[in-house]
């Protein structure tokens, strides 16, 4: 087992905390926050805790750190991290620049680490079939990926989180949700290269939005159509369509308490096939596959440039958002 420090027991850290409990490849020793009521929850399950970063880098036994901390800090704690010989798990978004995502990626490949990303979407069953599916040519050329991962958690946050702040996080449903859709179209449909954001604040008071539409154009010539929404009920959604069928898949519930997903499935001239999938712990899925990659057991299944891709994509919807009109995506 690789033994690993979770930095920030927030709501994700403590979620992320769950998951690893009876993990049989990645076994967390050290769980750090500043906040004594945020510690408890590690402590109560027999970990031991620390005040801060610098703590956990110098701990003799952690291996890797697991990054659940707000996202101006991701650059700067993969890069020391990544200099301290540290595996290097980080919580979405990687960053929040090209800039800083190419500085950090540079430290982990210098310093022979693996890097890890919270795109636990991609580790959904249904999601993992899709895309075998599609990449056997099943469903023939994708031509166009609809996204929809909305919720209304956020409403109960208090006014000074920083989930809410405009100058931290400026277009709040990307960094929440959208950026999960983001990043499915990017596995989907290979290279973007434009896109054209709106963000509104229709449903609440937040500062920083909570109404995202996103269009990604792609080298391929296919286009993703994504929303996100803060200020509704939850909806889950993404469809592929095809030039000989399409692929539907349906959440049930959040995937934070995932009670399984919807599939249907189209081909051309026959009837449509739907299909149930049971609940499944991605979230350990895709932190044990970060671990297997760190033990030098199984390559991780989500590339250096596919999360460069991601923040560069990530970066243009902002600039979008901003002058209302379609941004390039760096590297497209």
């Amino acid at each position: 087992m690789i033994k690993a420090a979770i930095i920030g027991l927030g709501w994700w850290g403590q979620t992320i905390l769950r998951n690893l409990a009876n993990s049989t490849v990645i076994k967390p020793v050290l769980g750090v926050d500043p906040l004594d009521s945020q510690r408890e929850a590690a402590l109560a399950l027999g970990v031991e805790t620390a005040l801060d970063f610098d703590a956990a880098l110098a701990h003799p036994d952690v291996q890797a750190v697991i990054l659940s901390t707000p996202q101006q800090y991701h650059a700067d704690q993969i890069v020391a991290a990544a200099r301290a010989g540290r595996h290097v798990f980080c919580e979405k978004p990687l960053c929040t620049t090209s800039a800083d995502a190419e500085r950090a990626i540079a430290a982990v490949r210098q310093a022979g680490v693996q890097l890890g990303i919270g795109h636990e979407r991609r580790f959904e069953p249904a999601v993992v079939e899709l895309r075998q599916r599609f990449a056997a040519g099943e469903f023939g050329t994708p031509l166009l990926l609809e996204g929809n991962f909305s919720q209304d958690k956020f409403l109960k946050l208090p006014a000074d989180n920083w989930r809410l702040s405009h100058t931290i996080n400026p277009v709040g449903p990307l960094s929440a949700t959208g950026i999960h859709m983001m990043d499915l179209s990017i596995a989907l449909l290979g290279r973007p290269t434009s896109v054209w954001a709106r963000l509104a604040t229709l449903g609440s008071d937040f500062a920083n939005g909570d109404t995202l539409s996103i269009t990604i154009g792609f080298a391929s010539g296919a286009t993703a159509l994504l929303g996100a929404v803060l200020a509704t009920p939850f909806m889950g959604r993404l469809a592929v369509l095809g030039s000989k069928g399409w692929m539907e898949i349906r959440d049930r519930s959040h995937p934070e308490n995932s009670t399984g997903w919807d599939v249907t499935s189209v081909h051309r001239d026959e009837p449509p096939a739907t299909a149930f999938y049971p609940p499944h712990p991605a979230v350990r899925d895709n932190l044990e596959a970060f671990g297997r990659a760190a033990l030098g057991r199984a390559t991780y299944p989500v590339a250096l440039d596919e999360m460069l891709a991601n923040v560069r994509t990530f970066e243009a919807i902002h600039r979008s958002v901003k002058s209302g009109a379609v941004e390039t995506i760096a590297g497209g």
